[in-house]
């Protein structure tokens, strides 16, 4: 199974950090952190290692917003302020979905 420490984090242009993950079973997570992003702290910064939370999406087979599957409840296709701890929790519950 797949958690956060096997995320391969990259610069982005418009900075910050971001990445993605296509799980097995079609499913992409997106985790990224940087000014203008739900992350802590919101700067652009070069490492994942400099932040302690980060803003977390999850994207369809097809390509849709896939977050509120997972999170029903929730108000927003992404979930700001997750820690290292909650996207463990997320990748699991992703890589478990059929």
């Amino acid at each position: 199974m797949k958690t956060f420490n096997d995320l391969q984090f990259k610069e982005k242009e418009i900075g910050g950090i971001g990445a993605h993950h296509k799980f097995d079973n079609g499913f992409i997570i997106s985790v990224q952190a940087g000014y203008g992003m739900y992350s802590t702290p919101r700067k652009d910064l070069t490492s994942s290692d400099d932040f302690q939370n980060f803003e977390v999406a999850v994207f369809a087979p097809n390509g849709d917003w896939a977050t509120k599957q997972f999170f029903p409840n929730h108000h927003d296709d992404v979930l700001g302020w997750q820690s290292r701890g909650d996207i463990n929790s997320l990748m699991l519950l992703v890589q478990s979905e059929n």
